[in-house]
C-alpha cells in the first residue's frame, strides 16, 4: 500500500497538484492520466521519492520495496545486461557487492567472517541464489537474446536498453511498482507479455500510459489529473471515459427523472462489469463496478477536439497499385519488390518490426523520396493528404495559428478559420500563438487540422497519435473509424489498429504478409501468420 496525505507541488506561480489525499491498495493497478503537461510523471516521481512534494507526505509501509522504470538510458552503462536487471532490488545487490568485497579481503577476520554469514542469511532470505536466473528469465521473455546477457549496457541498442530497465523495474517481484510510458519501443509481442504480466501482479502497480487498449487491459482503476486535483475512479479507461460522458449528458438533462437517470447508470455499470475475462484485473474491476452507484458516477471537464474528416469526392476504382517497389536507406533494405493494390474502402494498417520502413513508405507514396526500383500509380480521381511522423518543416517561422492554418484553405475568413481551430481546442489566445513554439500534441493538431481542410479521399498517416493525449487520441480514432474513404497508416495504437483496420500489411526486409478484412487481434491470432511470421524473421 502506498498512501498519499495532502500533497501539493507548485513551481512559482504554476501549481500543479493541491492537498491530494489517495491511497493506492495492493492487488490494484492504476492508470494515472491526465492532459499532457498536467504533471502525470512529476506524481510518480513524487511518489518514488525522486523529488520533493511542496506539502504533504507519502507513507509507504516499512520493508515494502518501490521500484522504478528508469527513464535514463545511459546511467548503467558500465554494467552488463544481467546484472543491470538484478540492481533494480537495490538490497539484493547491495548485499551481492558486500559479500564479494569481504571474499576478496587477504585479511579476511573472524569479525568478517560473522558479517558475511549475516549477508549470507539474508541473501538467501531474498532468494539471492535464484536471482542471475530470474533475472535471465525476464530479459529472454522482454526478447533480449541470452549472448546480451553478459554484455555491457553501453554495447547495447536504444531498443535493447529499453528493455533491459523494463526487466529492471520488473525484478524481484516490487511491493509497489511505478511505470512511466512502460510500452514506448516494445513491439507488438513483448506489448502482450506486459500485459500479462501486470494482469497476473498481485501487488500493487501505479501506471502512466497512452495507450488505450494497453491501460484498458491492466488497470483495475484510474486516477485522473485535472484542474490540480488527483480523483480516483474505479474501473479502466473506457469505463470513465463513458461514463463521465454520460454524467455530463445526464446533468444536462434537466427534464430527466433522478430514478430514469439511475436506471441507465445501473445498465451501463452492469454492461462494463459483464465483461469480465479470465485475467484477475479484469475479475477485480467486475467486483469494484458492481458496488458503484449513481453518486460515484462523475462528469469529467476534459475537452475532445472535433475531429472529422470529409471528402470532396469520392475516389473511383482504381485508387492505387504499387509494382515491385524497393528501397534501400544507407544501405540497409526498407522492402523488396513490394506489389500491393489498394482498394477503395481499404484502411490498412501497416506494421513490421522497423519503423522506419513504413515510414519510408509513405514518403514514397507522398512522393517526398524516390524509389530505387518499381513504380506506384494513384487512381487520377484520387487525392491523398499525408500526415508525416516528423512534422518539424511545417513549423517554421512566426506564424500565428490562424495565419498558419489559412494557408491551408480556400475560406480565408477570419471567423471561418478561429471557428475551425476552436472545435481543435485552440480557442481566444491560443489561435494567435506562434506556430514555431507550439508543443508537440498542439503541432499534431494543427497537421490535422490541416489535412481536414483538405477534404482528401486518401489519409496516408504516420504515427498520428505520438505527442497526443489520450483525449486526442481518441477523438482521432472516432474521426477515423467514420471516414468514409480510404486510410493508409502505422500506429503502436492497438486500439486504434483494431478498429480503425479491415487490412493488415506486415512488411520485413524479407518479404511482407498482406491479409485482407482482417482485424489487427484477428491477424495476431492466426495461427498461419504465426508462421509466415516466424519464416520472414528468421
Amino acid at each position: 500500500m502506498i498512501s498519499v496525505n495532502g500533497i501539493s507541488l507548485q513551481y512559482g506561480q504554476r501549481k500543479l497538484f493541491s492537498n491530494v489525499n489517495i491511497v493506492f491498495s495492493p492487488g490494484n493497478c492504476y492508470g494515472l492520466i491526465g492532459a499532457n503537461g498536467s504533471g502525470k510523471s512529476t506524481f510518480l516521481k513524487i511518489l518514488s521519492g525522486e523529488i520533493d512534494s511542496t506539502t504533504g507526505t507519502v507513507s509507504i509501509p516499512p520493508n515494502k520495496r518501490i521500484s522504478v522504470l528508469k527513464q535514463d538510458h545511459f546511467a548503467f552503462d558500465e554494467f552488463t545486461a544481467l546484472m543491470t536487471v538484478i540492481m533494480g532490488h537495490k538490497r539484493l545487490y547491495d548485499i551481492m557487492v558486500e559479500k564479494d568485497a569481504l571474499y576478496a579481503k587477504a585479511d579476511f577476520s573472524d569479525e568478517d567472517g560473522i558479517h558475511s554469514a549475516e549477508l549470507e542469511g539474508e541473501f538467501a532470505d531474498l532468494e539471492g541464489w535464484n536471482a542471475e536466473s530470474d533475472a535471465a528469465k525476464l530479459l529472454s521473455e522482454l526478447g533480449i537474446a541470452e549472448e546480451f546477457y553478459e554484455m555491457p549496457m553501453k554495447q547495447l541498442e536504444a531498443g535493447q536498453k529499453v528493455r533491459v530497465l523494463l526487466a529492471q523495474a520488473l525484478f524481484g517481484n516490487p511491493d509497489i511498482l511505478l511505470l512511466d510510458e512502460p510500452t514506448n519501443h516494445l513491439d507488438i509481442e513483448t506489448c502482450m507479455w506486459l500485459e500479462e504480466f501486470l494482469c497476473d501482479f498481485e501487488n500493487t502497480a501505479i501506471v502512466v500510459s497512452h495507450d488505450r487498449h494497453f491501460i484498458d487491459k491492466v488497470c483495475t482503476h484510474i486516477a485522473d489529473i485535472d484542474f490540480g486535483k488527483i480523483q480516483l475512479y474505479a474501473g479502466n479507461f473506457s469505463f470513465w471515459s463513458e461514463s463521465s460522458q454520460l454524467a455530463l449528458r445526464q446533468r444536462s438533462e434537466a427534464n430527466k427523472k433522478i430514478e430514469e437517470k439511475r436506471n441507465e447508470l445501473k445498465e451501463f455499470i452492469a454492461r462494463f462489469s459483464a465483461n469480465a475475462s479470465k485475467s484477475r484485473q479484469a475479475t477485480s474491476r467486475k467486483k469494484v463496478l458492481e458496488k458503484l452507484t449513481f453518486e460515484d458516477i462523475k462528469p469529467s471537464s476534459r475537452k475532445y477536439p472535433y475531429i472529422n474528416f470529409e471528402q470532396e469526392r469520392e475516389a473511383g476504382n482504381e485508387l492505387l497499385h504499387i509494382d515491385s517497389l524497393s528501397k534501400s536507406v544507407d544501405g540497409e533494405k526498407m522492402f523488396d519488390h513490394l506489389t500491393i493494390t489498394v482498394e477503395r474502402g481499404d484502411k490498412i494498417a501497416f506494421v513490421g518490426p522497423n519503423d522506419l520502413t513504413k515510414t519510408t513508405l509513405f514518403q514514397v507514396l507522398a512522393g517526398e523520396v524516390s524509389a530505387d526500383n518499381g513504380s506506384f500509380k494513384w487512381g487520377v480521381s484520387t487525392s491523398q493528404a499525408y500526415y508525416p511522423k516528423d512534422n518539424t518543416a511545417y513549423f517554421k517561422g512566426d506564424y500565428s495559428v490562424v495565419d498558419w492554418l489559412r494557408q491551408y484553405t480556400d475560406n480565408t475568413d477570419e471567423n471561418f478559420v478561429r471557428g475551425f481551430l476552436g472545435r481543435m481546442l485552440f480557442s481566444g489566445e491560443e489561435s494567435l500563438k506562434p506556430v514555431n513554439v507550439l508543443s508537440g500534441g498542439e503541432k499534431v493538431r494543427c497537421m490535422l487540422s490541416r489535412m481536414m481542410l483538405s477534404q482528401p479521399n486518401v489519409l496516408i498517416l504516420d504515427e498520428p497519435t505520438n505527442h497526443l493525449d489520450l483525449e486526442s487520441i481518441t477523438a482521432l480514432n472516432q474521426g477515423l473509424e467514420k471516414f468514409r474513404g480510404t486510410i493508409l497508416f502505422s500506429s503502436h495504437d492497438h486500439q486504434l489498429m483494431q478498429t480503425v483496420a479491415n487490412r493488415i500489411i506486415e512488411i520485413t526486409p524479407k518479404g511482407y504478409i498482406d491479409r485482407v478484412g482482417t482485424t489487427f487481434d484477428e491477424y495476431l491470432s492466426d495461427e498461419n501468420v504465426k508462421q509466415r511470421r516466424k519464416q520472414l524473421y528468421s
